[in-house]
């Protein structure tokens, strides 16, 4: 099975050295071919255009950040017309539920299978083997890239022949995550105004309300304040809001959290904090409570 791999940044990088050390021969192209060097130096092939990558694949498999990214690659790249009959995209992108949709009819019209399987979980879930898959496509087509799912994680979810279906689910859970950043935010500020420390706070939160790795490690990061360690940026995280509303509102499924999540990510952005890890969200909550962390700007340093 000859899988190319598009996209080598914070998750992609993780994902690729699991499949080399699982055997499975990976061909890659990245923007930036520096960021692909110690792949390299494990064992995959560099491609010098995103078509040349993809004309020998069985799998296409891409990680990128968004839908003009992925259409680039497809269109501009010339991934789409370059990929052999019969191959997969195996997509780990969150992209839109429309994007998705769309890619599936047009690689059909190429004659070719259409996988989405977007994740839950951070580089270091991917090293660990802690990631959780999402998948949806044509039955044919799943049976053949389970062995690559079975590789990046420990669970794969099966949601059916409509791989819309999994990016749905996706955006629905990044929407859940960003409320719980934004109630995170929202109560750490009550608690520091009143001088109760945020590691303690979350330390009872944590062990008498809500035990959950999710807010265990996010309030970790708030507390400790490392949004510079970004494993979700904020821009993405934006991204992500606006596409569950999007989605929503073709669905016609009121969601009013999520207009109160797009203004707490906005606020953040237009202090410049896009590349920070997207629990940064709750710098906007000090700032309106006048805490004096609220002035961070947390720009990483060059």
């Amino acid at each position: 099975m000859n899988i190319t791999f598009v996209g080598t940044g914070h998750m992609g990088e993780p994902m690729v050295e699991r499949l080399l050390a699982d055997g499975f021969p990976v061909t890659l192209f990245n923007r930036t071919k520096s960021r692909a060097l110690p792949l390299l130096e494990k064992g995959a092939i560099w491609a010098e255009t995103p078509a040349l990558s993809a004309a020998r694949c069985d799998i296409l498999a891409t990680m990128v950040a968004d839908d003009t990214a992925l259409e680039s690659l497809l269109v501009t790249g010339g991934i789409l017309d370059a990929m052999p009959e019969g191959a997969i995209h195996l997509s780990f992108s969150t992209i839109s539920v429309d994007f998705s949709a769309s890619l599936e009819k047009r690689h059909a019209a190429h004659g070719q299978g259409f996988v989405s399987a977007p994740v839950f979980g951070r580089p270091d879930a991917v090293r660990e083997g802690r990631l959780r898959l999402l998948c949806a496509g044509k039955a044919e087509s799943v049976q053949r890239v389970i062995p690559i799912l079975n590789t990046l994680g420990s669970r794969v979810f099966q949601l059916g022949e409509t791989p819309s279906t999994a990016n749905l689910v996706k955006l629905s859970g990044n929407f859940m995550i960003a409320a719980a950043l934004e109630t995170l935010g929202e109560a750490f500020s009550l608690a520091k105004k009143a001088g109760v420390d945020p590691s303690l706070f979350l330390e009872i939160v944590n062990d008498s309300l809500f035990h959950s790795p999710l807010y265990g490690n996010y309030g970790r990061i708030m507390a400790e304040k490392n949004y510079n360690k970004a494993g979700f940026t904020m821009d993405l995280g934006l991204k992500d809001i606006n596409l569950v509303l999007e989605a929503a509102n073709g669905l016609r499924v009121p969601l009013p959290l999520g207009g109160i999540l797009r203004d707490s990510f906005l606020s953040g952005l237009a202090k410049g904090r896009q590349s920070l890890d997207w629990s940064a969200v709750i710098l906007s909550h000090y700032e309106r409570a006048g805490i004096p962390e609220g002035s961070y700007q947390g720009l990483p340093a060059s």
